[in-house]
């Protein structure tokens, strides 16, 4: 997608943030268990243009499959778990800090497991893309989900180059404020990561 844009030079990085875990979820009674056996399926690859469908394109070439190989859909995190629970998705990528709410809520309704990225082809995608990095989404993440070893990517906060350093400074200033370190404790588990 970028390469035929052409390279970005007006934007700078605040700060990163926060690790997001690649998680790929199915049913708890689902026949599939790995990333090899979405072919064919029904699956949720992530909104066009967004950072989940890159990952998950990435992510199934390292298995083998490619769009292709799967029938794809491109929904939003809470549309796709809909359409799980009405039997009509099989699978779905999130790319998102867990826990994630449509995630959590699938995961009280029926029951789902998280899809493991691992192994040999992780060590592959890995090498082919640094910014990717091992992580464990950790038992109790979701309701009766237990701990799996997946892929992760850094949230970035970016803002164009053109935004006034005054701006930029109090942003940053609130963010590293001994103030914010209590709200982002106490908030989504994945603020306790922001350091």
């Amino acid at each position: 997608i970028y390469r035929a844009k052409g390279k970005v030079a007006n934007l700078r990085a605040i700060a990163n943030l926060y690790p997001e875990s690649l998680q790929i979820v199915v049913r708890a009674d689902s026949d599939i268990h790995n990333v090899a056996d979405l072919r064919g399926r029904a699956v949720s690859i992530g909104e066009e243009g967004s950072g989940t469908l890159v990952d998950a394109q990435i992510v199934l070439g390292a298995y083998g499959l490619s769009r292709t190989d799967i029938e794809h859909y491109h929904f939003k995190p809470g549309p796709a778990s809909d359409l799980m629970r009405a039997g009509r998705l099989e699978a779905v990528f999130l790319v998102a800090g867990y826990p994630a709410d449509a995630i959590t809520e699938l995961a009280e309704d029926l029951g789902i497991r998280l899809l493991a990225v691992d192994g040999a082809e992780a060590t592959r995608i890995r090498l082919a893309h640094p910014f990717f990095t091992t992580t464990v989404v950790p038992e109790g993440a979701y309701p009766g989900v237990a701990a799996t070893t997946t892929l992760s990517v850094g949230a970035q906060w970016v803002v164009s180059a053109d935004v006034d350093e005054d701006l930029v400074y109090g942003i940053t200033r609130a963010l590293w404020h001994e103030s914010s370190r209590s709200v982002l404790d106490n908030g989504h588990p994945g603020g306790r990561l922001i350091r």
